[in-house]
C-alpha cells in the first residue's frame, strides 16, 4: 500500500489498483474522500446519489504513459433549505472540471510552452513519454495566462514593432518587480488611454519623447508624474548636434577630391536641406580618370576608398547607374505626380482640394503623405524665390589632418556629447580640429557639456536658464531641441530628479523580439503576451 501512495495525484486520492495495460500505458484506479461537501451550502453528505469514472492523464512513469481512473460520486446534498439537491465530487487539485489532464501536468505543460514554445516544447514532452500536440501546448499557456496581473504603481511604456515602419504594439513594464505586465496590440491613444483609465493606481509613468504616450497619460492618468527617458533625450541632443554638423557635408571616409576640387565642385552637390553627399556625377568622372591612367581596380579603391567590386561595377557603364527606386504604389502620392503637377500649374495647391481629386483615379494613401510631397514642391518654389537661405549653405568640410578624410557628422555629434576625461589621443585630436574648422561646433560642445551636467546632477534648477542659452544660439536643430524641452518640461525635471527611467522596457522589448522571431512571425497579441509575463502571471 506505501508503493501505492506515490501514484496519486494529490493526497486526497486513494490508489487501489495500479496495472499495466494492453497497450504499454500505466492505469491508476482511484477515489475521492469517501464523502461530499456541497459547493452551495456547505453541508458534508454521505449519502450517494450515483457515481462515474473519470480518466484522465497524468505524469509519465518510466517513459509510459500513466491514465487515472477515478471514482467521481455524486452526492445528495442533506439541507432541506438548500438549491442543490446533488453535486458531484471536486477537487481541483487532481483536475480541473472537464479536463483531461491532472492540474499537474497542465502546469507542466504550461510552464514548458513558456519557456520554448509550442514545437520545440512538444519533443521533449514525446521523449518523456507525453503525447501531446503543439497547438494543445499553447493553448494551454494561454489558459493559464488569463489571469488577471497584480497591480502596478511605478510602470514604463514603450512601443514595439510588429513588422518595422508599419504596425507597432505597446508595452507596459512594472518598473518596480522587474517584469511585464501587459503587451498591447497596437500603439493607439485610445487604447492605451483606457488601459491607464482601468488602472488608477498608476503613479509614475517613465516614457520615451513619443508625443502619443504623453497624450494618453494625460488623458488616461491625470494623477500620474511623467518621467521622459533620459537615454532618448541625450540622443535627441546628439541627432540635433549631428543635424547641424550636415551643414559641413556628410562624410563618407573616402579622400576622393582635393579641398581645391571640392570647392570647384560646390555646384554639383545635391539641392537639398543639407549636403548629404558628393555629386554621383563628379564620383564617377575621378573614378573613370584614374582608370585612364592604366589604374588597376584594386589601385582606385586604395586611392578613393571604394570598394574594389564597387569600383569594377561603375567602369561598366558610360554614365554614372541611377539607384534603384521602389515601385510606386497607389498609396504613394508620387504615383499621381503627373497628375498632380498639372493641378499644381492650374492653381489648384491646397492638400485637402488635391486629395479627392486622386482618390477618384485610385488613391489610397492618407492626406499627410500628400501634404508631405505638396510641401517639397512649396519649399522649391519658395528657396527659388528667396535664394538659399543660412540653413541651405554648404560649409566647407572638417577635415582630419592625418587622414585627410572629411570627419563624420555622425562622429562629430557623438565626440561633442563625449566627457573630455573619456576621450582618447586620436578623438582629442578630432574635436580640436572639429572646434577650430567650425564655431558651431565649439558652442554645440559646451551646451552639450553643460546639459550633461544637469543630468548627472540631479537637479533641474539649471535646466530653464539651458533652455533661454540654447534658443540664443540661432542654430536652428539646436533651437528646436530647447523649444521641444521646453514643451515637456515637467516630464524632463522629473527624468533629472527621479531614479526611474525606461531602460527595462528597452530591455523586454529585446526578450519580445527574440520571442517574436523563434516563433517566425506567426504569433497573435495572446500568446506574445502570455511568453512575455513572468511565470507567476501564468501559474
Amino acid at each position: 500500500m506505501v508503493s501505492k501512495k506515490h501514484w496519486a495525484p494529490t493526497a486526497s486520492v486513494e490508489v487501489g489498483e495500479v496495472r499495466h495495460s494492453a497497450t504499454g500505458a500505466w492505469v491508476v484506479s482511484g477515489r475521492l474522500a469517501p464523502n461530499g461537501i456541497c459547493p452551495e451550502c456547505g453541508t458534508s453528505s454521505r449519502q450517494r446519489h450515483g457515481w462515474r469514472r473519470r480518466r484522465i492523464e497524468d505524469f509519465p512513469a518510466q517513459g509510459q504513459a500513466v491514465w487515472i481512473e477515478l471514482r467521481v460520486c455524486r452526492w445528495r446534498c442533506l439541507n432541506s433549505d438548500c438549491r442543490r439537491r446533488t453535486f458531484s465530487d471536486r477537487d481541483a487539485a487532481v483536475a480541473t472540471p472537464y479536463a483531461r489532464r491532472t492540474s499537474r501536468q497542465a502546469q507542466l505543460l504550461g510552464h514548458m510552452a513558456h519557456a520554448a514554445g509550442g514545437t520545440p516544447a512538444e519533443r521533449p514532452l514525446r521523449r518523456l513519454g507525453i503525447r501531446v500536440s503543439d497547438d494543445t501546448i499553447l493553448r494551454q499557456l494561454l489558459r493559464a495566462a488569463q489571469v488577471v496581473p497584480p497591480r502596478a504603481r511605478i510602470i514604463g511604456i514603450d512601443d514595439w514593432s510588429w513588422r518595422k515602419s508599419q504596425n507597432y504594439g505597446t508595452i507596459i513594464i512594472d518598473l518596480e518587480r522587474r517584469a511585464v505586465i501587459d503587451v498591447l496590440e497596437d500603439r493607439d491613444v485610445v487604447t492605451c488611454t483606457d488601459w491607464l483609465r482601468r488602472h488608477p493606481e498608476v503613479e509614475v509613468i517613465s516614457r520615451d519623447r513619443c508625443g502619443l504616450y504623453a497624450q494618453a497619460a494625460r488623458q488616461g492618468a491625470p494623477q500620474a508624474e511623467q518621467v521622459a527617458d533620459r537615454f532618448h533625450i541625450v540622443q535627441n541632443l546628439r541627432m540635433a548636434i549631428e543635424e547641424q554638423m550636415n551643414l559641413h557635408g556628410r562624410a563618407t571616409g573616402r579622400a576622393l577630391l582635393s579641398d581645391a576640387d571640392n570647392i570647384s565642385t560646390a555646384q554639383n552637390l545635391l539641392k537639398s536641406r543639407f549636403a548629404h553627399r558628393k555629386s554621383r556625377e563628379e564620383i564617377f568622372r575621378t573614378i573613370s580618370a584614374l582608370r585612364q591612367q592604366g589604374l588597376t581596380c584594386s589601385e582606385i579603391g586604395r586611392r578613393t576608398g571604394f570598394p574594389r567590386r564597387s569600383v569594377a561595377k561603375w567602369l561598366q557603364f558610360e554614365t554614372p547607374p541611377d539607384r534603384k527606386r521602389a515601385v510606386l504604389k497607389r498609396s504613394s502620392a508620387w504615383y499621381f505626380e503627373e497628375y498632380l503637377k498639372q493641378c499644381w500649374e492650374n492653381g489648384i495647391r491646397s492638400g485637402n482640394a488635391l486629395l479627392p481629386l486622386i482618390q477618384e483615379r485610385g488613391y489610397e494613401g492618407s492626406l499627410s503623405n500628400l501634404q508631405r510631397l505638396l510641401a517639397g514642391w512649396r519649399r522649391a518654389e519658395k528657396q527659388e524665390q528667396e535664394g538659399p537661405t543660412k540653413e541651405d549653405q554648404i560649409l566647407a568640410p572638417v577635415r582630419d589632418p592625418e587622414t585627410g578624410h572629411a570627419i563624420s557628422p555622425v562622429i562629430a555629434a557623438a565626440l561633442c556629447i563625449k566627457p573630455r576625461g573619456k576621450f582618447t589621443l586620436e578623438q582629442a585630436r578630432k574635436v580640436e580640429v572639429l572646434k577650430e574648422g567650425s564655431p558651431a561646433f565649439t558652442t554645440m560642445r559646451r551646451l552639450a557639456m553643460r546639459f550633461n551636467g544637469i543630468l548627472r546632477g540631479r537637479k533641474a534648477d539649471p535646466l530653464p536658464a539651458w533652455i533661454d542659452d540654447a534658443i540664443e544660439t540661432d542654430l536652428a536643430p539646436i533651437v528646436r531641441f530647447a523649444r521641444t524641452l521646453n514643451r515637456d518640461i515637467d516630464a524632463v525635471r522629473n527624468a533629472i530628479e527621479m531614479e526611474w527611467s525606461n531602460g527595462q522596457a528597452e530591455g523586454q522589448i529585446n526578450r519580445l523580439k527574440t520571442l517574436k522571431r523563434a516563433m517566425y512571425g506567426r504569433a497573435g497579441p495572446n500568446l506574445l503576451r502570455a511568453r512575455m509575463l513572468p511565470l507567476h502571471h501564468t501559474n
